[in-house]
């Protein structure tokens, strides 16, 4: 595959020449457990994303969403995700399972900052943990502990720019892509028609979340 990119850099040096450094507090803003502050913003987040990657160093970002206070804040050292009902790729939990680091960004709705966490994560299976975050009365089969390492507020300029939380600059409906489309012609395969894909989600939707 022929390389599109030209002028790639390839060092530090370079980046900074551009970028220069982040200011005092950019740098001081880290914190290497979950404060007061951190433990409450983490209870009004309903979505999170979580970056991972394997041994080789492919990499995956995988969203999670829930109900508020569905991350379960054991200390200030220690946090855990319920993994609920999914595509069973796991591909997460397999990167975990070769490589534990693991970067986490938490969204508050309406909120342009957010949270970032990094740290060391588990697969875990603690019953006494897991039944403290039923949903539905449903218990999560495993969970993903987090031994958090970094702590840090992230500014709202994408937000800003994207102005995500501002319904007037969505898209209206009718110009959304259309994923029953997408998957149809993605598998390309006469097993899958465009309504079958459409019920799959309406029945995975409705009956699998939990």
């Amino acid at each position: 595959m022929t390389n599109q990119f030209k002028e790639i850099l390839t060092s530090e040096n370079q980046l900074r020449e551009i970028i220069g450094y982040p200011s005092d507090l950019v740098i001081k803003k880290v914190i290497n457990k979950i404060d007061k502050h951190c433990s409450n913003f983490i209870s009004l987040s309903p979505l999170l994303f979580l970056s991972t990657a394997d041994d080789k160093g492919n990499c995956d970002v995988s969203p999670r969403g829930d109900a508020p206070g569905s991350v379960l804040v054991l200390d200030e050292n220690h946090l855990v995700i319920p993994e609920r009902p999914g595509n069973r790729r796991i591909d997460t939990l397999k990167n975990i399972l070769l490589n534990p680091k693991i970067g986490i960004l938490f969204i508050i709705p309406g909120l342009g900052e957010t949270l970032r966490i990094n740290g060391q994560a588990y697969v875990i299976k603690d019953e006494e943990i897991l039944k403290k975050m039923k949903a539905l009365e449903k218990m999560p089969v495993l969970g993903i502990g987090v031994r958090v390492e970094e702590c840090f507020i992230h500014c709202a300029k994408a937000f800003l720019r994207s102005k995500a939380w501002d319904i007037n600059s969505w898209p209206k409906k009718d110009a959304f892509p259309s994923i029953s489309s997408i998957l149809t012609d993605h598998l390309n395969s006469s097993e899958y028609t465009e309504e079958s894909i459409k019920q799959g989600f309406r029945e995975s939707y409705e009956k699998r979340l939990y």
